[in-house]
């Protein structure tokens, strides 16, 4: 059966005329802001910013919880902090810093190592309330939306790049008629992808049977992916990031060619 929706990406880029078309001044690329950490760590904001900086971000900046900075400023002197609560996150006194920064983004990439504070998490849900631009969530920090997802079921400009195990708890809890399970063909995945984003706002990244799976609006793509390794969320977060924030007209298109793009 063929697909409309489905479209296939080799080696070849489905949309080349995305990379062409890409801002050569650092000053027209984008501008990045990094939301994530805790006192349990921060390796993922910092893996974030070297994949958004490779990917050819035009600025990136970063913001961590002020527990972090006795030990983070030294090793890390492009992190800004905010106000931490006593577990490490992000406390509720942060709010204004991280609104204030996002004015200043094009997009927002909350990149994990956030911690499971309940405190932190209604500081992060909060934040997509207020915060209106393209926000992309992977990590521990999609965690919290794929098990209580209602607030930004309905969000525009939002992307999710989650692993199969998130997928199954996203759709789950979003009570979506068909499951997802590790054990589903590709077929079967693009289908259910391509009917949970026709009935849901949020864009998907996942991977599965060594393909990475796009799904924006009802279209899916997909792309052979390389062998896996513990970081692939992070660094194809970063990336999607920076391609969609450069194409913010295009979703589909830039999401589909970032895959192709990933740091190594």
């Amino acid at each position: 059966m063929e697909y409309t929706f489905w479209q296939k990406q080799t080696d070849k880029p489905l949309f080349p005329e995305l990379e062409w078309s890409r801002p050569e001044n650092k000053t027209y690329a984008g501008k990045l802001l990094l939301i994530g950490g805790s006192s349990l760590g921060f390796a993922s904001v910092a893996e974030a910013y070297g994949s958004a900086e490779k990917a050819g971000a035009g600025t990136v900046r970063v913001l961590l919880p002020d527990r972090l900075q006795k030990t983070v400023s030294k090793l890390f002197p492009a992190a800004e902090f905010a106000l931490s609560n006593p577990s490490g996150g992000f406390s509720q006194l942060a709010m204004a810093d991280l609104v204030d920064a996002s004015v200043w983004a094009d997009g927002v990439l909350l990149a994990g190592d956030t911690g499971r504070n309940s405190e932190t998490a209604v500081v992060l849900e909060n934040f997509l309330e207020k915060y209106e631009g393209q926000a992309t969530i992977t990590k521990d920090a999609a965690d919290l939306f794929c098990v209580q997802p209602f607030s930004i079921l309905q969000r525009p400009d939002t992307l999710l790049v989650i692993s199969m195990g998130q997928l199954q708890k996203l759709g789950t809890n979003a009570k979506f008629a068909r499951a997802f399970t590790s054990t589903m063909g590709l077929v079967q995945l693009v289908e259910a992808l391509h009917e949970f984003t026709k009935r849901f706002t949020p864009y998907i990244i996942t991977r599965h049977a060594d393909q990475f799976i796009v799904a924006v609006n009802g279209q899916v793509s997909t792309t052979k992916c390389p062998a896996d390794h513990p970081i692939w969320r992070v660094q194809t977060a970063a990336s999607a990031s920076v391609w969609w924030l450069q194409t913010p007209g295009k979703p589909f298109e830039a999401l589909t060619t970032s895959v192709t793009k990933r740091p190594v």
